[in-house]
């Protein structure tokens, strides 16, 4: 790849979060960096890269790349790149073009999905070809699902590295949580069920529904309440109920425990549960059963139709003004798979001051200069954002998504 005449390019840049993405590199990646942005508008492009300079004057500013939705432009365009960042969605619609052409010519590949649905095709059709070809493909490397994926991965390593044990169970809640959607983020919710049938969505969701090999059948018990209403109590994490996005981040999970080793690091008992952090019981019960008639209303192609019309348009968003409240924090805690009384648990935060979409291009760009600087090891294939374990997530630290671990000992 040293021949080829970018570092990375981000497909998409006039996007909503191809924006953003852009923004990132501008301040916060290195200036030696060589790099481009690629979408169907010249005009709009070029909008993008005076952002870009006025961001930062100093450093060298993006090449433009004028690619269309086509295999041979996008094809020609992989060859061009050793990394492309694709922000192009939804990806049940439009991303396979841009997956398959980094695939077929040996491109490393970040993409932001949150359609696990795409990513299980993706790795059934070109899992092989990324592998011949020697390329590092993450999908889902965004708000989902990088978080939960490498909170869990930290909570497991400090397990191992402090206890010489596995993980019996994760438990993951999201603390604390002000945004608003994006308009791709919306359209991908509503589309979700026009691209794949119900069967299809059920399967992939499944924890091992991208798992290269079986996963741990093991699960916890559940209580009667927390089936029927949703929530559940959890010592140093507080009142939890059910999480929309625990559903995308959950088969991403399984999969980093059967690629990082599996019974060997994880455990063979090892169980994840993703939850949202409630204000009291009331509150877990109503946002329980609003997600449930939330999934049941997406069902209805009439619901979908009319709901199109009253959210943000893709490439829309929230403004400035509107998100600079904005912030995210993800904890966790683990508990060693072990039979003594009382044995310590590991407790990890995860903090981000700003928008989850300003994460998004954050993660993806320190994915990428991760990928393009550190050494990994790994070698061609479709991974999870945990796969390239501490170096990156030293990076997001430094780049302002703040972890924080400690054990206690009851």
């Amino acid at each position: 790849m040293s021949s080829r005449q970018y570092d990375l390019v981000v497909f998409g840049a006039t996007g909503y979060t191809g924006k953003l993405t852009a923004e990132h590199i501008t301040t916060h990646l290195p200036t030696d960096l060589k790099w481009a942005i690629a979408g169907r508008s010249a005009t709009k492009l070029e909008d993008v890269a005076a952002e870009c300079k006025a961001l930062n004057p100093d450093r060298s500013q993006p090449a433009i790349e004028v690619c269309k939705l086509e295999d041979a432009e996008l094809s020609a365009l992989a060859k061009k790149t050793k990394v492309l960042l694709a922000t192009v969605g939804p990806y049940g619609m439009y991303g396979e073009p841009a997956f398959k052409a980094c695939a077929e010519n040996g491109t490393h590949y970040l993409d932001v999905t949150g359609e696990i649905p795409f990513v299980r095709d993706m790795i059934t059709k070109y899992e092989k070809t990324a592998q011949a070809n020697g390329c590092i493909m993450i999908p889902q490397i965004g708000i989902e699902s990088a978080p939960a994926d490498l909170v869990t991965w930290t909570l497991v390593d400090m397990i191992r590295k402090k206890l010489s044990a596995p993980t019996g169970e994760v438990v993951v809640s999201v603390h604390d949580l002000n945004s608003a959607p994006s308009g791709g983020t919306l359209n991908t919710v509503l589309s979700l069920m026009d691209t794949w049938s119900l069967k299809d969505i059920g399967a992939a969701h499944a924890p091992g529904g991208i798992s290269p090999i079986p996963v741990p059948k093991t699960q916890p018990h559940k209580s009667i309440i927390t089936k029927i209403f949703g929530f559940r109590s959890v010592s140093d994490l507080g009142i939890l109920t059910s999480s929309l996005g625990g559903t995308a981040d959950r088969p991403i999970i399984y999969r980093s425990w059967a690629l990082l080793g599996g019974d060997k690091f994880y455990g063979p008992n090892f169980h994840f549960a993703e939850y949202m952090k409630a204000r009291n019981y009331l509150g877990a019960i109503a946002i329980h059963f609003s997600l449930m008639i939330g999934s049941l209303l997406l069902a209805i192609p009439l619901f979908r139709t009319v709901a199109r019309k009253y959210v943000y348009k893709p490439g829309e968003g929230p403004t400035r003004e509107e998100y600079k409240n904005d912030r995210v924090e993800y904890r966790g805690i683990g508990i060693p798979d072990v039979q003594t009384p009382n044995a310590p648990k590991a407790f990890c935060r995860a903090k981000y001051e700003g928008s989850l979409y300003a994460f998004t291009g954050l993660s993806l760009a320190q994915a990428a200069i991760s990928i393009l600087r550190d050494e990994h090891g790994l070698t061609g294939g479709i991974y999870t954002p945990a796969c390239l374990g501490q170096k990156f997530i030293d990076r997001l630290d430094g780049a302002g998504f703040h972890f924080e671990r400690k054990f206690y000992d009851n």
